[in-house]
């Protein structure tokens, strides 16, 4: 496996509804936390995860090529055919 600092750059949305929707939730929860127990540390992880959310790109994701988007996208494919073969 190589790292392509290329893919990097590469400024795609990869993240899937799920995804996002469970880096929000956590990111609320650590920067909530982090008022009250004053750690800087789950304030800047708190921080990413919400950033992350909201772009909809990964960094992380982009660098090891992965993508939760597909995903997403695959389950409703099936699902619209499963709607359409009923029919």
């Amino acid at each position: 496996m190589s790292f392509d600092y290329k893919r990097l750059v590469k400024f795609e949305h990869n993240l899937g509804a799920k995804d996002k929707k469970v880096r929000l939730y956590s990111g609320i929860v650590l920067l909530s936390v982090s008022l009250f127990t004053a750690s800087v540390l789950m304030l800047l992880v708190g921080l990413v995860l919400v950033g992350t959310a909201y772009s909809g790109w990964c960094p992380a994701y982009s660098s090891l090529d992965k993508n939760s988007l597909d995903q997403d996208h695959t389950a409703e494919v099936a699902d619209v055919a499963a709607d359409a073969d009923g029919q």
